[in-house]
């Protein structure tokens, strides 16, 4: 979410109103031209967002256009109780179905336990994200609720979105309750409840005071603004979240005061949004909708599903913009220019109407969003948007350039479009873009194991960083979307879904059938515990740690007899990525029969102590950007199984604002070989051993003798290769990785240091850049292109102390790598020095101190290491250390690679 801009002169692009009569015509018109725009944000109406087409793009705000589209019964103008209302809006005048049957339900998190085996990067997200929750203070984040209801508030507010002038400043309270509550459901912790239940209490204490059912952190005056179509940031926006927030309390946490407020504040806004329709028109509503809402229609439709309150639900589809679901009720798959997470959310809305009235249209609009964003706009992450819009349809390399891809909340919110849809279907396609999204586009979206530090854009440009993100002269918090946030002071709209998503990790791993023989289909392998109490039984799976090197991914799932069971069915998934040809399922040790890819594999029985083993083949594999243009066949990405692998690069220039774009793709950054192994990837893409982790070495230096001396590292330049000195690095950084070296013997490959004593020594040792697999330093102190490693001895250091060694070079005895003797400086070049001859005449100069304390270097523990999921990558200029993007921090990278054949 960005801020919106406010209309000049209150004035949008033309309103186009077409009349019900008029019906035919437009749908004549949409046949001529597919890729009419009906929604343009009325506080953000420019091109930003859409590239020229010359085809017309319509501003339409007008009920017409949505209710002239299929039949409906239009009661009289003046008839306004709920339910007159709700029938005049509807097509059929209402009547529209029924509640569906069948669905699978989620398993409730309170049976589910996700489980450390294997120190698992899903336990540890949930736990660093616990963290986050309990540091988090109630008075704090309620501080402008108590300003606005005239309460005494308690400490300082925060900052950030959060901040007392913040127009969208309560949402990220909202976001909180939702995810307080579903990590509590999770987890049980009593000191978080204790915790969420304060905010409740203090928000009910909010709202009576200002007794009349409104509640936010800000004046109603942004709403009178929001009714007079002038600006305000989205404020049914902010009400959502406050509104589910307070709603996952009472759903999840059983807090009845989660519901009373929701109840009081749908009262409120009710008569606001009836009392606009009154003094104007129900065209009036529709165009003041035409921002982001949130979702609005979803919450109000949740709500219809607890009370029947016919308000409610009449509410949530006053909230069903009609502008953008209605040309996807008529299968129009035109949405570039439209803002990503402002209809992303209207669609899961639209899902919860298919469930709770069936309204059919709404399923099929939903299916259909989901096959045209999945086509044409998703990256290899499986997420979608740049500069948090759609663009045009197959045209992602023009947004690879941007920096400001893949923002959270869009994630967030596709990530329940697909969970949605595989309830209904039980089809695999829908699992498969969860498990993708889930693991590439939230798990990596904290900053390692640090609480409350989390992103806004992933992009997936060549030599970009999740560090340097965002729009251009954004990229720096505290209320500018980009890089990695604070944890008091950003409070961005991508922190409340951050953690959202990272407290409900287990609520789609499990998912139940109901029935005479009761059904459970597991969808996610995340080593989990789940007590399925309709079957008396206990489920518990455990996924190996899966490494580079591995064939399989094998996974174990106990299910054992509480002493009540009954037969049931268990439906495990038999993902896409794999292969049924060499995968081996067995329950206690008899195979069983799988059928496809993509299918599940189904056991019924009387389970009691049983041990259901799987193995999947998994293997490397190339996927085409989604860009239909000749010219970018080449573009690819590279995955093992459900893994993105990202290659460690920055090119040849240091990125240091999102800004700076690497003249969009410059060459070297993202270029591979493929010559000579056009169709196996396995060829030119190779695995990068554990093992090797003992090979990584990194040299310290200090600036004097002093133990307060600045400490120096010796890395490899970003810009040309060279070896240099720079200044030592936090953990987690870029600078790690170019500090790292793996040192070897040439050429058995053997590891330079000794395992007894883990000190770097012996002759003929190549160093190898971290990054740079297969390529070494020379004896110019560069690393080139492949080729013959450049061999050093390494020996005690020539200062004579402990835990330092000097690199001599073999082909040059006498001389060594050394750091420069004059100015020490972060950045300086480091060189090859030789020992003086003395003036008597052949001697060595061993009283030349400044030599000897420059070629010294003390042996650190590496500040980087091999992930579980390294690759080596050759590439034409230089080659490429591969690893999962999720596993990183500050490094920068590309998603996207040019495979060369020729």
């Amino acid at each position: 979410m960005t801020r919106r801009r406010s209309l000049a002169g209150g004035a949008a692009a033309a309103v186009v109103v077409l009349a019900a009569a008029a019906a035919a015509a437009f749908l004549s018109l949409l046949d001529g031209a597919a890729a009419l725009h009906l929604c343009t944000d009325r506080l953000f109406n420019d091109t930003q967002g859409r590239h020229s087409d010359g085809l017309p793009h319509l501003n339409q705000a007008e009920e017409a256009t949505w209710m002239g589209l299929l039949p409906r019964r239009a009661g009289p103008r003046d008839e306004l109780d709920w339910l007159a209302l709700y029938r005049s809006i509807t097509r059929g005048g209402g009547d529209v179905g029924g509640e569906p049957a069948g669905f699978l339900s989620p398993a409730s998190l309170h049976d589910v336990r996700v489980d450390p085996y294997g120190a698992n990067m899903y336990w540890q997200g949930q736990q660093t994200n616990l963290e986050y929750l309990l540091y988090l203070d109630p008075d704090r984040l309620t501080w402008t609720f108590r300003q606005q209801a005239k309460l005494p508030t308690v400490g300082e507010p925060y900052g950030g979105w959060e901040a007392p002038d913040g127009q969208l400043r309560g949402h990220f309270t909202g976001h909180y309750l939702s995810a307080a509550a579903h990590m509590w459901a999770s987890t049980h912790n009593d000191a978080l409840r204790e915790k969420m239940t304060k905010v409740v209490d203090i928000l009910y204490s909010c709202q009576k005071k200002m007794n009349t059912g409104y509640l936010s952190a800000y004046p109603e005056s942004m709403f009178d603004a929001y009714d007079e179509l002038a600006e305000a940031w989205s404020p049914y926006y902010t009400i959502h979240k406050i509104m589910q927030g307070l709603l996952d309390q009472y759903t999840l946490a059983g807090n009845p005061k989660g519901l009373e407020i929701v109840v009081w504040m749908t009262d409120y806004f009710s008569t606001r949004v009836k009392k606009l329709i009154q003094e104007y028109s129900i065209q009036r509503h529709w165009e003041a909708i035409n921002e982001e809402t949130g979702g609005f229609n979803d919450v109000m439709y949740q709500l219809y599903a607890i009370t029947k309150n016919q308000k409610h639900l009449t509410m949530a589809h006053l909230f069903d913009k009609p502008c953008f679901l209605g040309p996807l009720g008529l299968h129009d798959d035109d949405i570039s220019g439209l803002h990503v997470n402002t209809h992303v959310p209207v669609i899961v809305g639209a899902q919860k109407r298919y469930e709770v009235v069936g309204d059919q249209l709404y399923k099929e609009i939903a299916t259909f969003f989901f096959d045209v964003v999945n086509s044409s706009h998703t990256f290899a992450t499986g997420g979608t948007s740049t500069m948090e819009h759609w663009h045009d349809p197959k045209r992602l390399v023009d947004e690879i350039k941007i920096s400001s891809n893949e923002e959270t909340c869009a994630t967030y919110n596709l990530l329940k479009v697909s969970r949605n849809l595989f309830r209904w279907t039980k089809e695999g396609k829908y699992t498969d873009h969860y498990e993708r999204l889930l693991i590439n586009g939230i798990m990596g979206n904290q900053r390692g194991k640090e609480p409350g530090v989390m992103i806004y854009f992933l992009p997936m440009g060549p030599g970009r960083s999740k560090s340097i993100s965002g729009m251009p002269t954004s990229g720096l918090p505290p209320k500018n979307p980009g890089g990695w946030g604070n944890a008091n002071a950003t409070f961005w709209c991508c922190y409340g879904t951050g953690i959202e998503s990272f407290s409900k990790l287990g609520d789609s791993i499990y998912f139940l059938e109901e029935g005479e023989i009761p059904g459970l289909y597991i969808i996610q392998y995340i080593p989990s515990t789940f007590d399925w109490k309709a079957a008396g039984l206990t489920v518990k799976q455990q996924a190996k740690p899966l490494s580079s090197t591995d064939s399989h991914f094998e996974v174990s799932i106990f299910i054992s007899s509480k002493g009540d069971a009954r037969p049931a069915n268990v439906n495990v998934r038999i993902p896409s990525w794999t292969s049924v040809d060499g995968a081996i399922a067995t329950l206690n040790g008899q195979k069983l029969n799988l059928t496809s890819a993509g299918d599940f594999l189904s056991v019924t029985k009387l389970w009691g102590d049983d041990t259901l083993s799987l193995k999947f083949p998994i293997t490397l594999r190339t996927e085409p950007i989604k860009d239909d243009r000749p010219e970018y066949s080449s573009i690819q990405a590279v995955l093992f199984g459900p893994h993105l692998l990202a290659g460690l690069t920055h090119g040849n220039q240091t990125v240091k604002t999102s800004n700076d774009s690497n003249s969009g793709l410059t060459p070297g950054v993202w270029e591979v070989n493929a010559t000579h192994a056009a169709a196996a990837v396995a060829v030119w893409v190779t695995p990068v051993s554990q093992s090797l982790n003992s090979q990584l070495v990194t040299l310290t230096q200090r600036d004097g003798d002093a133990q307060a001396a600045a400490a120096f590292v010796l890395s490899v330049s970003i810009a040309d290769g060279a070896l240099t000195m720079q200044e030592s690095p936090v953990a987690g950084s870029d600078a790690c990785v170019h500090a790292t070296f793996r040192a070897y013997h040439s050429p058995s490959g053997a590891s330079a240091i000794d395992a007894a004593t883990g000190r770097l020594q012996g002759r003929d040792v190549a160093l190898e850049p971290f990054d740079r697999p297969g390529m070494a330093v020379t004896d110019a102190l560069s690393v080139g292109r492949p080729g013959p490693a450049t061999r050093f001895n390494a020996v005690a250091g020539l200062d004579g102390l402990p835990g330092t060694v000097s690199l001599e070079l073999a082909t040059r005895p006498g001389c060594f790598v050394a750091a420069p003797t004059t100015a020490y400086l972060a950045g300086a070049k480091a060189q090859v020095s030789c020992r003086k001859p003395t003036a008597a005449g052949g001697g060595e100069d061993d009283d030349d101190t400044a030599f000897r304390r420059a070629a010294s270097f003390t042996q650190a523990a590496p500040l980087r290491l091999y992930h579980p999921l390294s690759f080596s990558a050759t590439g034409t200029d230089r080659n490429f250390l591969l690893e999962p993007l999720q596993s990183l921090q500050d490094e920068f990278y590309t998603v996207y690679f040019n495979v060369l054949t020729k």
